[in-house]
């Protein structure tokens, strides 16, 4: 017959089964709208509207897809990164552009009408309240437009800025 005090000791180191492990959750940037920018995933080769090749960039997805980076690197001038994330509290993407010029540019904005549009406030000397629009669009066959415009008078009225189209380096040779 098993005592009490030995029952109760063979019942504390009884092997019991653990719970089961709880389901891991979802990666925190796997939503539909930290997808806004994958269409300009990608290593491209970066043309001006005549056809000449103005540079190349290679734009990622890092930090657990959390954030878009495009490295810039034309073929004369001045270099630079975006760091592009989304956030989905304000539904809004957001991109910090820095340039090896100095200085640096923030941005916000989201799709609108099929297209990311990123609006901020890009001060030089000679127009220190200079609106830029830009606006990302998927042109056929896999290509990106990167359209930009100016304000100088808070959105009023907007001129061309820069006109880019991203091809993707193995269709550029074609």
């Amino acid at each position: 017959m098993i005592s009490p005090l030995l029952a109760a000791m063979l019942l504390q180191t009884s092997p019991v089964a653990p719970d089961p492990a709880p389901a891991p959750p979802p990666p925190p940037c796997a939503s539909e709208g930290h997808a806004g920018f994958d269409f300009w995933l990608g290593e491209w080769e970066v043309f001006n509207p005549t056809g000449a090749r103005v540079g190349e960039s290679r734009i990622e997805r890092d930090h657990n897809g959390c954030a878009v980076i495009e490295n810039w690197m034309p073929s004369s001038g001045n270099t630079g990164t975006s760091l592009n994330h989304y956030d989905p509290r304000t539904d809004q993407w957001h991109q910090k552009w820095i340039g090896s010029g100095g200085g640096a540019v923030e941005f916000s904005g989201g799709v609108t009408d099929g297209k990311m549009v990123l609006t901020g406030n890009w001060p030089s000397a000679q127009a220190p309240h200079q609106l830029i629009r830009m606006s990302y669009t998927v042109e056929d066959g896999g290509s990106v437009r990167q359209f930009g415009e100016a304000s100088l008078d808070h959105g009023l009225t907007w001129q061309t800025s820069f006109d880019f189209l991203y091809r993707p380096k193995s269709q550029s040779a074609l």
